[in-house]
């Protein structure tokens, strides 16, 4: 397996969820488990439930790449990582299975308790890399685990969520990405960037619509995400 040994200023503070993206299941763990593919991750759920252990959590494993989030950088020597199957948006996105929905709030509810992890900090790996990822994707059921106390939703009446066709005004455009760094993403400046992190909040959040462009529906989410508690 690959992986290093956490430096003793460097405490996991962070769960990053990720899928697979590969054919197969035996494709995914021969990757996650070979040497030379310098790639790793913690935990791996395959579609009947089962839950792998390839790396003790303890260790760094190698899964989030160039990532930031709350404003540290290198989000592996903070995190671990947990690999869903699924074969990803590149080779026939599909939906997560019932099994994968149960072993997956078991284990995050023993980290959260082990490693003393917020439930701000459980995060999707194009949360920490919008430039380059889009896993765990839109079919990921983050609300419905939000629902078992496993992370953060937003609680909106449903007047607010009718207006995602609505442009925001200029005022609201720049209090959403103020909101955004409230929440832990990272902003750049260049075009390029905000319309990819726009797609990964959405992805996350509000995942029917997602278009990189800033709606009033955007504007209430984060808004409402940071009121209750992630500032």
């Amino acid at each position: 397996m690959n992986y290093s040994v956490r430096k003793k200023n460097k405490i996991v503070k962070y769960i990053v969820i990720h899928y697979t993206g590969m054919k197969t299941l035996k494709l995914a763990y021969r990757k996650l488990s070979d040497m030379s593919s310098n790639v790793s991750a913690h935990y791996l759920i395959c579609k009947n439930g089962a839950i792998l252990n390839l790396i003790c959590p303890k260790y760094k494993a190698w899964h989030a790449g160039k990532s930031k989030w709350q404003n540290e950088i290198n989000i592996n020597d903070y995190s671990i990582g947990i690999e869903l199957e699924n074969r990803g948006h590149e080779f026939g996105y599909t939906n997560y299975s019932e099994e994968q929905y149960s072993s997956l709030k078991k284990l995050i509810s023993f980290l959260k308790k082990n490693f003393y992890i917020l439930e701000r900090d459980i995060v999707f790996h194009s949360d920490i890399a919008p430039n380059r990822k889009k896993d765990p994707g839109e079919k990921f059921p983050w609300k419905y685990l939000a629902r078992h106390k496993i992370g953060i939703w937003y609680k909106l009446p449903k007047k607010n969520l009718k207006l995602r066709n609505t442009s925001a005004t200029l005022k609201e455009k720049n209090s959403f990405y103020n909101n955004l760094r409230k929440i832990g993403y990272c902003l750049q400046k260049k075009p390029k960037h905000l319309k990819s992190l726009i797609r990964a909040f959405q992805r996350r959040y509000r995942p029917k619509i997602i278009n990189g462009k800033i709606d009033k529906e955007c504007f209430e989410i984060a808004k409402n995400l940071v009121k209750r508690g992630l500032n």
